[in-house]
């Protein structure tokens, strides 16, 4: 991206680098601040105050990282050495705190967390209403994003190619509760009214979806340009897998948008099921016994909304699924934040070191 006079000026306010960013930002005077826009191996290409520039990790931050999650990804904010690299890549020391994390479990026997994107306000989880469409898959998606730090919107494109589209919606409406759902075609002139609201300086919309559902062709719409190539779609009615890397695209309009590559199966690493199964959650604080597995115990509100249809054996048993492929098999609400918080903090004195920060944070906010 070349960057004239006016976008240079307010770069960093267009990038969404908020006073969080910028109070963290100061603990490092000597040090630029550059936003990750794409990913080539173990090249990062950046945007900062300056324009685009190529960055690799320090060799000290290469040592010190414990795993894979330490390492940039697109969406963070990154501390540098310089803001060209006309003289070599610059030298990315710090990854600022990160206020969302979209992630995923790796494919494989690893189980170990892959972070998609970062730093992203809302999420358009992208469904196609032809052979794509899928509840069970749509309730997944949600669980990941609500347990993100990011707002989920669900996005159905190609419903030129469906004759009962509202019967789709209304399918969709039954599980995404309280979440807005979006509908787009291939075949529509200007879809920038319906995102519009979205589409606000500062603010980062990444795109998740599996292969083919129109992901790509969505964002060149809305770039006005075609910035990503697109295939068309196969004879099953599945689309073909176009992007290969995720990547962060400036809207000339305002707000930013992250294309990530296609995922038909996505594995949980976190989740939140307070939002995605709120229905789910509530029976089941009505249960006689906390403990209540919703199988066959006596006093079991779950079963009985089961046995009067208020609830589909379908979403309950996608729900226990989620629950044991995330390691949450057994716990209520209560216990799973315990259970994300242990993983969040090693040891009960940086737990309590945490506690102690967040309720000085919490001070200083009331006396301002």
């Amino acid at each position: 991206m070349t960057l004239t006079n006016d976008t240079t000026s307010n770069i960093l306010s267009r990038l969404g680098f908020s006073d969080r960013f910028e109070t963290e930002s100061k603990n490092f005077p000597n040090l630029y601040v550059g936003r990750v826009i794409a990913q080539y191996n173990k090249i990062y290409k950046l945007m900062s105050q300056q324009g685009e520039l190529n960055a690799e990790v320090s060799g000290k931050f290469s040592y010190e990282a414990d795993d894979l999650s330490a390492y940039p990804v697109v969406g963070d904010f990154v501390m540098i050495d310089r803001m060209s690299d006309k003289d070599g890549h610059a030298i990315i020391s710090q990854v600022l705190r990160r206020k969302s994390v979209l992630r995923r479990k790796s494919a494989g026997t690893s189980g170990e967390g892959q972070i998609i994107a970062s730093n992203v306000d809302t999420v358009f989880i992208c469904m196609s209403a032809n052979n794509d469409f899928n509840m069970r898959r749509a309730e997944r998606y949600l669980s990941i994003v609500w347990d993100s730090g990011a707002i989920p919107v669900i996005v159905i494109t190609k419903s030129d190619l469906a004759n009962n589209i509202e019967e789709k919606l209304s399918e969709m409406s039954s599980v995404a509760v309280g979440v807005e759902v979006l509908v787009t075609s291939a075949i529509e002139g200007d879809i920038h009214d319906a995102f519009q609201s979205y589409l606000v300086e500062g603010q980062t919309i990444a795109l998740i979806g599996s292969s083919g559902v129109g992901k790509s062709t969505l964002i060149n719409c809305l770039l006005g340009a075609h910035a990503i190539a697109t295939r068309d779609i196969r004879n099953d009615d599945k689309g073909r897998h176009t992007t290969t890397r995720r990547e962060l695209f400036m809207l000339d309009q305002g707000g930013m948008l992250i294309d990530t590559p296609g995922m038909r199966e996505i594995g949980i690493d976190d989740a939140d099921f307070s939002k995605s199964f709120a229905d789910i959650e509530g029976l089941a604080m009505q249960c006689r016994f906390n403990n209540c597995s919703h199988m066959n115990e006596p006093g079991c509100a779950v079963q009985s909304a089961l046995e009067s249809s208020e609830l589909s054996s379908e979403r309950l048993s996608n729900y226990q699924k989620l629950k044991r492929e995330a390691g949450y098999e057994g716990l209520n609400s209560r216990e799973i934040e315990m259970a994300k918080i242990n993983q969040w903090f090693d040891g009960i004195g940086e737990l309590k070191q945490a506690r102690r920060f967040f309720k000085e944070q919490n001070t200083k906010r009331g006396k301002g």
